[in-house]
């Protein structure tokens, strides 16, 4: 059985993004779950069960910029990724800065 994780680090201070709002969605826009991410900035089980298909994580980043004071120019960020293997573990990574961000396949 698959799961579905992530883990949101801010860049600029080096440290987790605690209580950043995650929502899961499917091809359709459909919601799947939502969470928030822990004080390490992790969600360590968003989904499992998983069944092949497109999929997109959206990040409420505008929120935990603005709970910290920081102006910011990703209001959101929306990852989108696709589901082969319903066997293995997929976890998502966002690397967050006010101004920048990066994902990657994490393991």
């Amino acid at each position: 059985m698959n799961t579905l994780s992530t883990h949101v680090l801010d860049a600029v201070t080096g440290t987790p993004a605690v209580g950043v709002a995650v929502t899961l969605t499917d091809a359709s826009g459909a919601d799947l779950a939502a969470a928030q991410t822990d004080d390490d900035g992790r969600v360590k089980t968003l989904a499992d069960a998983l069944a092949p298909g497109r999929y997109r994580l959206h990040f409420d980043t505008g929120s935990y910029f603005a709970a910290n004071d920081v102006t910011a120019f990703y209001p959101e960020v929306v990852i989108a990724f696709e589901i082969t293997d319903t066997a293995e573990h997929h976890h998502v990574p966002l690397l967050l800065s006010p101004f920048a961000y990066s994902t990657y396949r994490g393991s």
